[in-house]
């Protein structure tokens, strides 16, 4: 049996995020904290967007479909990498099966390329809001926004797709021990003694199709909603317009930002110590701050929430 079968036919070691025993207890209690805040403050946004008839707009639908995004994305990894803590604090390994893991970076790309294809949308309809408000319920009516939302959805997860076929057909000759607490697609092709060229190029070129157009089309969005801010006559119209897309813009900088730093920084063994600390940055923490973001910076989710945790009737 040859070394691709071998490791196709065995379950792959997750490394994880520390081996210190101290350490993985104190990081199990850290990220179940996390996790258990990131789905509660998501699934909060989802229940009261749906529930509350003040909040049946456009942007709370996208950030509805956010919320949804957010769960599925830190769902992927976080929950195995806490068995991974918790089964490597009680001595045995944290493992994952090649069609485990093959499925699991299938996933992960596909909803990161969901990621930019909806924060795209959502500057669409800030675009539309700010820009065009006349025309606002027209070209931003529930239509429209079911059909960015599945477009987005279906983008993301089509784009990868023959990418990770490709990716489950490399010949596999190093030890499956994966250093890192999710099957991320550097290390997984770390195991692959072929070369890699055409594969690196394929990643740019898939990641590219969709990456650069969202990141230009949010740019241009934003680029025009600032332009027109800056002519409103008074202050006090251009803080009200700035508050309404102010959510969205640290979102997209807190999301951008991490992934422009994972992937755009030059290649080399000194700074792998880093790939840790930045996948926890845009696989757990950012999904738990997006729901804080929008119900600490939006007047209208604040409004309610307040309302409903006060047992307030909600004006009509």
């Amino acid at each position: 049996m040859g070394p691709d079968n071998l490791t196709k036919n065995q379950d792959f070691i997750l490394i994880g995020l520390s081996s210190d025993p101290k350490t993985k207890i104190a990081l199990f209690v850290l990220f179940s904290l996390v996790y258990t805040t990131s789905i509660t403050g998501n699934m909060i946004l989802i229940i009261t967007t749906q529930l509350v008839k003040e909040l049946h707009t456009p942007m709370y639908r996208f950030i509805c479909n956010l919320s949804l995004l957010d769960i599925t994305f830190t769902s992927v990894t976080v929950p195995k990498m806490l068995i991974g803590l918790l089964l490597d604090h009680k001595g045995g390994p944290s493992e994952i099966s090649f069609a485990g893991c093959i499925i699991q970076l299938y996933v992960f790309m596909s909803l990161a390329c969901t990621e930019f294809v909806s924060l795209t949308a959502m500057s669409y309809d800030r675009y539309v809001a700010i820009c065009k408000p006349l025309h606002y319920t027209t070209l931003m009516n529930k239509k429209v926004c079911l059909l960015l939302a599945a477009t987005s959805w279906a983008v993301g997860f089509l784009d990868p797709l023959a990418h990770t076929v490709v990716i489950s057909q490399l010949p596999l000759c190093k030890p499956g021990i994966l250093d890192h607490f999710y099957c991320d697609l550097s290390v997984v092709l770390n195991l692959s003694c072929v070369d890699k060229f055409f594969i690196e190029i394929m990643t740019y070129v898939v990641g590219s199709v969709v990456a650069l157009p969202a990141f230009l089309l949010t740019l241009t969005s934003y680029i025009f909603i600032i332009s027109s801010i800056f002519k409103i006559s008074s202050s006090a119209g251009r803080h009200k317009a700035f508050s309404t897309c102010a959510s969205h813009l640290t979102v997209v900088i807190l999301f951008y930002g991490s992934v422009l730093i994972m992937h755009m920084r030059p290649s080399s063994q000194n700074l792998r110590a880093q790939d840790k600390p930045l996948s926890v940055l845009y696989t757990a923490i950012i999904p738990m701050l997006n729901p804080l973001i929008y119900s600490l910076r939006n007047k209208d989710v604040k409004k309610v929430l307040l309302k409903l945790t006060t047992g307030k009737r909600l004006s009509k």
